[in-house]
């Protein structure tokens, strides 16, 4: 993720990078002139110097020749040596070239003329020193004729350079003033970019947050093409967002569980007589069946007297497994009595199972719904098995017949949790009038990691299965 500081510094950086550079081609353009004017400069300061150097030295010399006194001599001598540094100079700041080395040789014979004219004056011979000096003379001549065509060929070389050197730095003052352009085309460019980024984002984010504020929490997440801060911003918008819709959505699940609870209170107030009159009078029924020696009668009528005096109880109440266990094995004992070796009722239950809490009547309108739905219309072999088991930090529940199954369609219709199941509880044969949905309401009511699951083939039996945490104890 680049972050907009980042992209910032970035930009600024190539900015003063293409400064720097466009800053430092044209200085060293500049400095190039400059180098090759003070070349030339000391190229000609240095002919001229020897030229002049010449013409002292030969001078020196004429004196000498008329008054040939040691103070004549030294000041010859002087001058002489002078022109050799220049020459030894030259020599070393001009390249090697046929020019130069007949420029030095004309030197060197101005020299050797005049050493020989010295001698001529020391030996009083006047021939020789007449004849060198004469030679001197001419080739002094010649050094400065040769000067002047040295300064003339440099000046048309320094010309032709000056003319090169002119047209690179129009050359470099064209490609500093295309890259003044480009950055500043692209500055805007991206000042157009960095700022469209910018705003669009917040624009969406705006819009966004408009619709929420109306109330409408399920509209498209925010999505956004760069990586930087922004995105975090809408990343954790869209997520508040979800976040908001999900808390809408269990505060009005909890208040449709909260209204079906009070629809069922008042459906079973509406249901219920006076329970001390029904009790009683069962009770007084159980009796009289006993004393007359209807033994199975009165069981009977005694589970029936338990069944009736539990189902009409707080439904609010939770209860423990026990107690659901309890309750079943009383429904089944009337059920056997109905269909006899019909059914068979089979139970696995670990009985360190028995304390997990639960809510009331959990187990009997699952069971109701295995008689009704799955093995009632069965002639003979049905079976329903009851299983309590636990499993690491939970306890589950299987609920099995062999009965005649259900499609899966029938199965994702009472898992579905919408307002359409909530109405079909009250099916026609229940003792409870609490259907499966009612229950899977309630379970997950009870304990938000309640979880209900159906397995089911035509023909081949269900298996209800409820995952309940283990915490909870009674």
């Amino acid at each position: 993720m680049i972050k907009i500081r980042t992209k910032l510094l970035i930009y600024f950086t190539a900015i003063l990078l293409l400064v720097v550079i466009l800053f430092f081609v044209r200085e060293q353009s500049a400095q190039q002139i400059v180098e090759l004017h003070d070349e030339s400069s000391e190229h000609y300061f240095l002919l001229n110097e020897i030229t002049n150097t010449t013409d002292q030295t030969y001078q020196s010399l004429q004196i000498y020749v008329h008054e040939p006194i040691e103070e004549n001599l030294n000041y010859y001598q002087e001058d002489k040596a002078e022109l050799e540094e220049l020459q030894k100079q030259y020599d070393v700041a001009t390249e090697d070239s046929v020019s130069k080395q007949n420029y030095l040789n004309l030197i060197r014979s101005f020299v050797e003329h005049s050493d020989q004219t010295v001698n001529g004056v020391n030996q009083d011979d006047v021939e020789a020193y007449s004849f060198s000096l004469n030679e001197a003379d001419n080739t002094a001549t010649y050094i400065h004729e040769k000067t002047l065509e040295l300064i003339n060929q440099k000046l048309t070389q320094y010309q032709t350079l000056i003319a090169l050197e002119d047209q690179r730095v129009q050359d470099t003052k064209n490609m500093g003033t295309a890259i003044f352009v480009s950055i500043i085309m692209l500055s805007i460019l991206y000042a157009l970019w960095f700022s469209n980024g910018i705003t669009k984002v917040i624009d969406r984010l705006t819009s966004a947050a408009k619709e929420i504020s109306k109330g409408n929490y399920a509209g498209e997440d925010v999505v956004v093409s760069q990586k930087d801060e922004l995105k975090i911003l809408t990343d954790t918008f869209n997520q508040m967002k979800r976040n908001i819709l999900q808390s809408v959505s269990d505060i009005e699940e909890k208040a449709r569980l909260a209204q079906l609870l009070k629809e069922m209170e008042l459906k079973s107030l509406q249901n219920q007589i006076n329970p001390h009159f029904l009790f009683n009078t069962l009770n007084t029924i159980s009796k009289t069946s006993y004393i007359e020696g209807a033994e199975r009668t009165s069981d009977l009528i005694s589970s029936v007297s338990a069944l009736l005096r539990y189902n009409i109880g707080d439904l609010e109440r939770d209860t423990s497994l026990k107690d659901e266990v309890r309750i079943v094995n009383e429904y089944f004992f009337i059920q056997k009595t109905r269909f006899g070796d019909r059914v068979t009722f089979h139970q696995e239950i670990e009985e360190e199972c028995l304390s997990v809490a639960i809510p009331c009547l959990t187990l009997q309108p699952i069971i109701e719904n295995a008689f009704m739905h799955g093995i009632e219309e069965m002639a003979e072999g049905a079976e329903i098995t009851l299983k309590i088991y636990p499993k690491q930090e939970d306890v589950y529940i299987e609920i099995i017949d062999n009965g005649v199954g259900m499609e899966q369609t029938a199965i994702d219709r009472l898992l579905r949790d919408d307002q359409s199941n909530v109405n079909q509880s009250g099916n026609k044969g229940h003792s409870t009038g609490i259907g499966m949905r009612n229950v899977i309401d309630r379970l997950k009511l009870f304990a938000k990691d309640a979880q209900v699951s159906i397995f089911s083939q035509v023909g081949k039996g269900t298996k209800v299965m409820i995952k309940l945490p283990k915490g909870e104890t009674l």
